[in-house]
């Protein structure tokens, strides 16, 4: 496996790790990729927790990697890929076009960004750029990285997460600041079971489970920052 990987890399080849767990989309992103000569896909995953041994075993210069996962966010992935294997480059390939999962990708440590359905050069131009070290993202998802990291839009929850209505929201930013149910029901004065509501449908369109996800996600995104 080593020696087959220094000869590809010496021929200029980039090795792609394919994590999706849908697998006619990970067959049909494979064939674009190998279709050019300078790309070879040496492994595939459908589960967060099999990219760390499926890095070892492939030896990837990429990985690219889905969004939403049966088993954790693949911006877990990333992020534990980018603490164990920071020279390791992610390009996230998903279904998500909202800028709360742009900046969230961002700050866990992915090198690009492209929405599914993009054309197989922008993926293959991708692929190259971020295993050569650089940076890419869409088109139509660049013009709004500068604005996301300006900071102004950062506590926007709304923005962030657009599903969520404005109080479910304003909610989100309490919980992620550490509140249980009986101080923001205070803060924002409603009732305790108006709180709890809010909650259950906060983790219906974040997709999580526990608290303590929706928190993750939240501080993700730069809420629950109680300035101290």
């Amino acid at each position: 496996m080593a020696a087959e990987a220094a000869e590809q890399r010496g021929n200029g080849v980039v090795r792609v790790l394919l994590v999706d767990d849908h697998p006619l989309f990970r067959a049909g992103l494979r064939a674009a990729l190998e279709s050019d000569a300078g790309v070879t896909v040496v492994g595939e995953a459908e589960l967060a927790g099999q990219v760390p041994a499926a890095v070892e075993q492939h030896d990837p210069d990429l990985v690219v990697m889905d969004l939403t996962l049966p088993d954790a966010s693949g911006l877990d992935a990333t992020r534990q890929l980018a603490a164990r294997r920071p020279q390791l480059p992610v390009l996230m390939l998903t279904m998500a076009d909202d800028d709360g999962s742009l900046l969230a990708a961002l700050q866990a440590g992915a090198r690009g960004y492209l929405v599914k359905g993009a054309g197989r050069e922008e993926v293959l131009h991708a692929v190259r750029t971020v295993a050569a070290g650089g940076a890419v993202f869409g088109a139509d998802i660049a013009a709004r990285i500068t604005a996301l990291l300006a900071g102004s839009r950062l506590r926007d929850a709304g923005r962030l997460f657009p599903a969520l209505t404005a109080r479910e929201a304003e909610v989100l930013d309490l919980v992620a600041r550490g509140l249980d149910n009986h101080r923001i029901a205070r803060e924002l004065f409603v009732a305790e079971k108006t709180v709890r509501n809010h909650v259950t449908h906060i983790f219906e369109k974040l997709n999580v489970a526990t608290r303590a996800e929706a928190v993750a996600r939240a501080r993700d995104m730069g809420l629950g920052d109680t300035g101290g």
